[in-house]
């Protein structure tokens, strides 16, 4: 899940109560959070990364998941569909939302509709076949923060933070050809804890089809944050949003895989593999709102961005991405991006990105990519 609307500690949501307030939970220093939303802000997190695989299968978490109901236990849904709006997916437009519309299956199951569109001013083309595999973890972020409020009750100023984000993409079948086909994925709502009436926390995982054909899948774990929790967790820092932040200069955008150069979030440094963090809070995309920290999906952007700059990649096409958040990227402070490129399997290029602030962990991404066949030349 990413960008919500509330905001917890580091995309792409919310973060639960205070530990405090629910002893052995993850400490709210842990929680990131994405993007605001009225009435309230809304972030969006994700938490240490599951290991990488090349396989498109969903992660080892996945597997202890309970077992789908069965068909005596499902009921159908209350009404044929229910349409996504641009206020249950935090964002501010409409061309900005990609689940359209889903149906509940059962009380932890649901399906949904969602439109990959050909052209998009930040998620559109990486080239001239492919889409954009960060679609796959948008989607997802957004469609668990849907269910949230009008499944589980999650009120609408929750502050949300994705504690975990693992997708497995096969980049032969996120083709730019077939994006007039509409996306189907399935849904699987599991661990879920509530708090009162409301949502404390739950894992979503997901699979997506395209004309019948496995595109993707992915899963992540949310939590919920109450207005007044997320005022206490954040008091001291809440007053960033009334504080300019300076526009560092970016790295070229074909180095980053962008073809625009107001989509790069990464600035150069002295170091080769080393960038410090762009943060432009005037991108309608990543900043469609105003916010008092980084969302996660800018910094999980960086990490892709990290991880083409280092390959040398182009495009740079994942197979699979995992992310993971330790702690609130701060406005006014420099984020230190790293980037390790690792050759563990014949053919395969894997990344491991780090972020830190003030010395301390921010955020965790590795990211595996298929690297082109060389052909030897005859001559």
């Amino acid at each position: 899940m990413v960008p919500s609307q509330t905001a917890p500690p580091d995309p792409v949501t919310d973060e639960p109560e205070p530990p405090a307030a629910a002893p052995g939970e993850p400490t709210p220093s842990a929680a990131l959070t994405d993007e605001t939303v009225s009435p309230a802000t809304v972030t969006d997190e994700l938490m240490p990364p599951a290991t990488v695989t090349d396989e498109l299968m969903p992660p080892a978490t996945v597997t202890d998941e309970p077992a789908p109901p069965s068909p005596a236990t499902e009921r159908p849904a209350p009404r044929s569909h229910t349409v996504v709006t641009k206020e249950l997916a935090h964002r501010t437009t409409e061309t900005d939302v990609f689940p359209a519309r889903w149906t509940r299956i059962s009380d932890t199951r649901f399906r949904f509709t969602a439109h990959w569109p050909a052209a998009h001013p930040f998620f559109g083309p990486v080239d001239d076949r492919h889409q954009d595999p960060m679609i796959v973890g948008e989607t997802l972020r957004q469609a668990s923060m849907v269910l949230a409020h009008a499944e589980f009750g999650a009120p609408a100023d929750t502050h949300f933070v994705m504690w975990d984000l693992t997708v497995h993409v096969d980049p032969s079948a996120l083709l730019l050809a077939d994006a007039a086909e509409p996306v189907e994925f399935d849904v699987v709502c599991s661990e879920v804890r509530r708090r009162g009436r409301g949502l404390h926390s739950m894992r979503t995982t997901m699979e997506f089809r395209r004309a019948g054909r496995l595109v993707a899948r992915g899963t992540g774990s949310t939590g919920c944050t109450s207005p007044r929790a997320y005022r206490r967790l954040r008091a001291d820092r809440l007053n960033a949003l009334d504080t300019p932040v300076p526009l560092l200069p970016g790295i070229p955008p074909q180095t980053a895989g962008r073809p625009r150069a107001e989509d790069v979030v990464l600035a150069p440094t002295d170091r080769p593999g080393v960038w410090h963090l762009r943060v432009d809070t005037d991108h309608p995309v990543l900043f469609p709102r105003p916010n008092d920290h980084v969302p996660g999906m800018v910094l999980f952007e960086a990490a892709r961005q990290a991880a083409t700059a280092a390959t040398g990649l182009h495009p740079f096409l994942p197979s699979t991405m995992t992310a993971g958040f330790t702690r609130y990227a701060e406005l006014h402070g420099p984020c230190r991006i790293e980037a390790e490129v690792l050759d563990e399997r014949p053919g395969e290029v894997t990344v491991r990105v780090s972020g830190r602030q003030d010395g301390e962990p921010v955020f965790t991404a590795a990211l595996t990519a298929t690297r082109p066949t060389r052909v030897r030349s005859q001559s």
